[in-house]
C-alpha cells in the first residue's frame, strides 16, 4: 500500500471535507454549499462509498487529496504531509529505499513542538509570569493548558541549548524562527516574554506571539515569529483550531485584534472568536474563514487604525463573497476589558448588535466631521464615496448614494455627478471573476460541465447512446472525458457494473459521473431523460463551436498571412455548419 492509499484508508473523506464545508447527510451521501460559488441551494456532494466529491455548481470534483489541494493552495506533496499528520502516518516509511529523508519542514515543526513544551515548563517555575497570567489577566490554569501558554526565560541561549541537546542543529532552530545568529553563535529569539503558541487549523504549532513580561522602553510589547517555511502571517488566523467547531455551530466568526482578547473570550464561553495579525485582514484570511461561515464580524478599535483596517477589508469581503459587519464596543477598549467590567453577556450582546461594515464606516465619519460646514460635507462625501466605489452591487451603491445625499443635505443628482466624476478619474484594477479565473477559463469550465452531464447520461442509460452516433471526439476535452467517449463509441452495448480495463485511468472521473447520474437523472422517466440528454448535446456542440471560434478569431488577429487567414475562415464555416 502506498502513502495515498494508506491515508485514504485511515481518514474518512466526509470528515476531511467537513473541516472546510458544513455537510449534512443526504441519503448515502453528504451535501453542502459550494466553497467556490455563492450558491443558496447546496449542490456540493460527498460520497463516502465512492470516496469522491463533486461540486455541481463549479464542475470541480475528485478525491480527498484534490479537495485539500484546492482549499489549502498546497501542492501534492504538501497535501500529503498535512493529511499524513492528521492520519498519524510517517511518510518516511514510504520513501524509496536509499532516498535521503527530507528534514527541514518536519524538523521545524518538531522543534516548535519541543519549544512549546520547554516554554510551558519554564512558566511553572516563574512566579512573576504566573502572577501576570493568573491574577492580572485573570486566566485560569485550565486556560493556560488549553492554549499551551508558556514563558521564555531571560537566559540568551536557554532554548537553543535545550534544542541542541535534543538533536537539532542551529540551522533548523533558526529556520523555525526560534533563534538568531550573531558571531557564529545562536541566541534565543524570545527572552523574558510570555509565549503564546500560534497553531494552524489542525492545532499544530507553527510559531509564537511573545509578550514582554516587564515593560522596557526600547523593546516592543509584542513580537511574532518571522516568516518561516510553516508560518505565514498573511494567512494565519489565531485560535481557529479551538474556534472552528463553535463557528460551525453559531454560524458566524468574530475577529478581534489581539491574541489575549481571543483567549479571554474563549475562557468566558464565547468560543467562535479568532484574531488576525493585528488589524491586517487579508484575502487569504477571509477565504479561510469563509470555509466555515460567510458571516464575519470584526471587533477592531474605533480609532484611525481600526477605521482604515475596516475600509481596507470591505473590498476584500466583496471579492470573497463574505458578509462583513463591525462590532462596536461603547464601554471598553476591547472585549477583554468589556468582559471584566460588565460580564460575558455584555460581550455577547455587542456581538449580536453588530453593524454592516459600510454603515459603520459612515457612522464613524459622521461623528468625526462637522457636517454643518461645506468642508465637512466635502470630506464626508469624499471618504464615503471612496467606500461606495468598492461595492460591487449597483443597488447597494444606489442605497449609499442616497444616504450621502441625505447626510450632506444635497441633491441625489449632485451626489451621483460627483460619484461618476470621481469614479471616472480613478484608476481601478478591473475585477476578475471568482478566484481570478480568466473569462476563457470560465467558458472552459462550463464546457466541461456540459461534457460531464452528457457523458453521465449516456454512460448509465444505454438506451440513449444513439445520441453519440454523430458526435466527434473533438467535442470532448483531452483526458478522462475523451477516454470515456471513445470507450462508449467502441462499446455501444456496454452495461457492465465493474469498471473495464480501458477506463481504469479514468476511475475517479467515472465515480463522479456515477454520482451525477444518481443525484440528478436516475429517477427520470426514459422519455424525459432522452429529451434532456438531447438538449445537453445541442448545448455541448454550441459551446464547443463558440470556444473554437474564439480561438480561431484570436489566431486571425495575430497573422497577416492570406493562406492562414483563408484556412481559418474555412474552419469557421465548418464550425457554423455544426449548429445549423
Amino acid at each position: 500500500m502506498d502513502a495515498v492509499q494508506e491515508i485514504k484508508a485511515r481518514l474518512n473523506i466526509e470528515d476531511v471535507i467537513g473541516e472546510y464545508v458544513q455537510l449534512k447527510r443526504s441519503g448515502r451521501n453528504f451535501k453542502g454549499l459550494s466553497p467556490w460559488t455563492n450558491e443558496k441551494t447546496p449542490s456540493f456532494m460527498v460520497s463516502p462509498e465512492k470516496q469522491i466529491w463533486h461540486d455541481f455548481s463549479s464542475g470541480k470534483g475528485g478525491d480527498m487529496i484534490s479537495f485539500v489541494m484546492e482549499m489549502e493552495g498546497l501542492d501534492f506533496r504538501g497535501t500529503l504531509e498535512l493529511l499524513a499528520r492528521k492520519a498519524g502516518i510517517d511518510l518516511s516509511q514510504f520513501a524509496p529505499k536509499g532516498a535521503k529523508p527530507e528534514r527541514p519542514k518536519a524538523y521545524i515543526l518538531k522543534a516548535l513542538e519541543l519549544a512549546t513544551r520547554f516554554y510551558q515548563r519554564q512558566l511553572i517555575t516563574n512566579r512573576a509570569a504566573l502572577e501576570y497570567l493568573l491574577k492580572k489577566r485573570g486566566f485560569s490554569k485550565q486556560t493556560l493548558l488549553d492554549w499551551q501558554i508558556g514563558y521564555a526565560p531571560g537566559n540568551r541561549t536557554a532554548l537553543a541549548d535545550f534544542l541542541g541537546k535534543n538533536g537539532f542543529d542551529m540551522h533548523e532552530v533558526k529556520l523555525a524562527g526560534l533563534a538568531s545568529e550573531r558571531r557564529d553563535r545562536a541566541f534565543d529569539m524570545f527572552r523574558g516574554r510570555i509565549m503564546i503558541p500560534l497553531a494552524d487549523s489542525q492545532g499544530q504549532v507553527v510559531g509564537f506571539t511573545a509578550r514582554l513580561l516587564k515593560e522596557t522602553a526600547d523593546a516592543p510589547k509584542y513580537i511574532n515569529t518571522p516568516q518561516t517555511l510553516v508560518y505565514d502571517k498573511s494567512r494565519h488566523i489565531f485560535g481557529l483550531h479551538l474556534a472552528k467547531e463553535a463557528i460551525r455551530k453559531q454560524g458566524y466568526t468574530v475577529v478581534v485584534e489581539g491574541n489575549m482578547d481571543v483567549i479571554a473570550s474563549h475562557q468566558a464561553g464565547v468560543r467562535n472568536v479568532v484574531a488576525s495579525a493585528g488589524t491586517a485582514m487579508t484575502e487569504p484570511h477571509l477565504r479561510l474563514l469563509k470555509r466555515f461561515t460567510g458571516d464575519i464580524r470584526l471587533c477592531f478599535d474605533a480609532d484611525r487604525a481600526g477605521l482604515e483596517a475596516t475600509i481596507r477589508s470591505i473590498p476584500l469581503a466583496q471579492k470573497t463573497g463574505v458578509d462583513l459587519s463591525i462590532i462596536n464596543l461603547k464601554d471598553a477598549k476591547d472585549n477583554d476589558e468589556l468582559i471584566r467590567k460588565k460580564g460575558v453577556d455584555a460581550w455577547q450582546k455587542a456581538i449580536e448588535e453588530r453593524k454592516y461594515a459600510p454603515d459603520w464606516v459612515i457612522d464613524q465619519y459622521r461623528q468625526s466631521l462637522d457636517l454643518t460646514t461645506a468642508q465637512g460635507k466635502r470630506e464626508f462625501s469624499d471618504a464615503v464615496l471612496a467606500v461606495v466605489r468598492r461595492l460591487q452591487d449597483a443597488l447597494e451603491q444606489e442605497h449609499y448614494l442616497k444616504i450621502v445625499a441625505e447626510v450632506t443635505q444635497s441633491s441625489l443628482e449632485a451626489v451621483k455627478a460627483k460619484f461618476e466624476r470621481v469614479s471616472a478619474s480613478t484608476t481601478i484594477t478591473p475585477r476578475r471573476r471568482p478566484k481570478d479565473i480568466p473569462a476563457l477559463d470560465l467558458a472552459a469550465a462550463e464546457y466541461q460541465k456540459l461534457q460531464d452531464h452528457f457523458l453521465a447520461m449516456t454512460f448509465f442509460a444505454p438506451k440513449i447512446r444513439y445520441l453519440l452516433d454523430d458526435c466527434k471526439p473533438q467535442y470532448f476535452s483531452d483526458g478522462s472525458s475523451r477516454l470515456v467517449f471513445d470507450f462508449l463509441k467502441k462499446n455501444p452495448d456496454f452495461r457492465g457494473k465493474t469498471l473495464p480495463k480501458p477506463l481504469q485511468p479514468a476511475a475517479d472521473y467515472v465515480k463522479i459521473l456515477t454520482l451525477q447520474f444518481e443525484e440528478l437523472y436516475q429517477s427520470l422517466p426514459s422519455d424525459d431523460l432522452a429529451e434532456q440528454a438531447a438538449g445537453l448535446k445541442q448545448r455541448l456542440i454550441e459551446k464547443y463551436v463558440k470556444i473554437a471560434k474564439t480561438r480561431l478569431a484570436s489566431l486571425m488577429h495575430q497573422t497577416d498571412d492570406e493562406k492562414k487567414l483563408d484556412k481559418y475562415l474555412k474552419k469557421v464555416n465548418q464550425l457554423n455548419q455544426l449548429i445549423k
